[in-house]
């Protein structure tokens, strides 16, 4: 007798969104292929500490097969998707030049959204983003490799370059990286140079709106701001940054007029842009697409014309909803559960209805600010908010508790184990920015 064929699920993307619909399938009878370009699945919202050394990339990026290793209905392949077949219903993926096709029956499209430049993707030569470890990585290498370099810096004005710190985007990426170089300037680095002293750092906070956090409460993003000047960070708002290059930035103020400053170490946190699969599912399907590249889907998250295809978290356009973790999560586990009730025989159309459990950003140790709904907390308690969340959020006991340990010997002592760099990291960058030299006509 020939066993009857499971229904196929291909999941594209291994964050909130497409993890979180492949652990809700685990103990329904489908067959799940599980494509991401990458072996991890990201703790984006905690990639500023792996920047900042209070983490390392292990603790924010379990290996997806120890996550799913249990769940003996996942196949997990490497590799970048490049083409969605809806007539054929496949999906064709490349590994090192090695095509791979994979049929379907429900495909849920998770692959979130990736560093947007308005633009000007030039600017990333000199200003990396922090959307994957590599960013992470590079910009942990950016920091610390300044302080070297200006403890070797004879001259004055390019010491004083190398110790400027400009942060492009004040929102709870760029506030939360503000506040953690400020702390490593003015605490955890004091005292381990000679030439220079750490705490005359120079961190600057830019944004072209008129506030810092602009998704919060302003009553909050009146006491981030506080908090942060306390640690000294500048904050310029009404500042739109119109150049960057390998020695500093160009702003424009609200009355049109420029300036430069000279600063070696820019990181970008403003803006963001959806995965290249939107247009191409918009392409095939009909479906619109928003300025920032997300596909307007129906109520159930469902791709217009097509009830088998699910587009999920920061790809996804429906009811303003915003590029959060907790919306790609629950928007996620919809898309499996809508799945598990078709193979039951049920046929309504099942609206996606999201929670929201609030906004949180971490300025400093001890500090935190957080909201939801109209109901605020700031300082120590939301602080151990903000705490006890990410745990919850963290995936994996072991993750879990290595972050607890980073946490408990940064928050409470001075020390920051992950500083590690490497020569080729530096000697990386300048090549980088000798090559955007060349191209550039002088």
């Amino acid at each position: 007798m020939v066993s009857e064929q499971k229904h196929r699920v291909v999941v594209i993307g291994s964050g909130f969104g497409g993890l979180f619909a492949t652990r809700r399938l685990g103990k329904v009878p489908v067959e799940i292929t599980l494509i991401d370009r990458t072996t991890h699945h990201l703790f984006q919202p905690l990639l500023y500490q792996v920047a900042t050394g209070i983490l390392s990339e292990g603790d924010v990026a379990p290996a997806v097969r120890d996550v799913v290793r249990r769940q003996r209905n996942v196949r997990v392949l490497l590799g970048e998707v490049t083409d969605i077949d809806l007539g054929a219903r496949t999906v064709t993926s490349t590994a090192l030049g090695r095509g791979t096709v994979v049929p379907y029956d429900s495909l849920i499209v998770a692959t979130g959204s990736a560093q947007s430049y308005f633009g000007h993707d030039e600017f990333a030569v000199h200003a990396p983003g922090l959307k994957s470890i590599d960013n992470a990585l590079e910009v942990r290498g950016r920091i610390f490799g300044a302080f070297e370099m200006a403890e070797l810096e004879p001259d004055a004005r390019r010491r004083e370059a190398w110790l400027t710190f400009a942060l492009v985007g004040a929102g709870a990426t760029g506030v939360e990286m503000a506040g953690q170089i400020a702390e490593l300037s003015r605490q955890s680095l004091r005292g381990s140079y000679r030439a220079i002293d750490t705490a005359q750092a120079r961190i600057l906070l830019l944004d072209g709106a008129p506030r810092i956090l602009p998704a919060f409460d302003e009553r909050l993003s009146e006491r981030a701001a506080h908090h942060l000047r306390k640690f000294g960070v500048e904050i310029q708002t009404n500042a739109m940054v119109v150049g960057v290059d390998a020695d500093g930035i160009e702003i424009q103020g609200p009355d049109g007029g420029r300036r430069r400053i000279a600063a070696m170490t820019k990181i970008w946190t403003a803006g963001v842009e959806a995965s290249p699969l939107g247009a191409l599912l918009a392409k095939q399907s009909g479906a619109e697409l928003t300025r920032h590249g997300q596909v307007k889907v129906r109520p159930d998250c469902t791709l217009p014309g097509h009830p088998e295809i699910f587009v999920v978290g920061d790809l996804m356009a429906l009811d303003s909803l915003p590029g959060l973790a907790e919306v790609a999560i629950q928007s996620g586990l919809h898309a499996a559960s809508v799945i598990r009730h078709r193979l039951e025989g049920e046929t309504a159309t099942r609206r996606f209805r999201y929670i929201d459990l609030g906004d949180l950003a971490a300025i400093t140790r001890f500090y935190a600010v957080g909201q939801r709904g109209r109901v605020v907390v700031w300082g120590w308690p939301g602080w151990l908010l903000w705490l006890v969340v990410h745990l919850v959020f963290l995936t994996g006991f072991k993750n879990r508790a290595a972050a607890l340990f980073s946490w408990i010997v940064t928050f409470f002592g001075r020390s920051r184990y992950e500083r590690t760099i490497t020569w080729q990291q530096i000697v990386a960058r300048r090549a980088l920015e000798a090559a955007d030299r060349a191209r550039v006509p002088h």
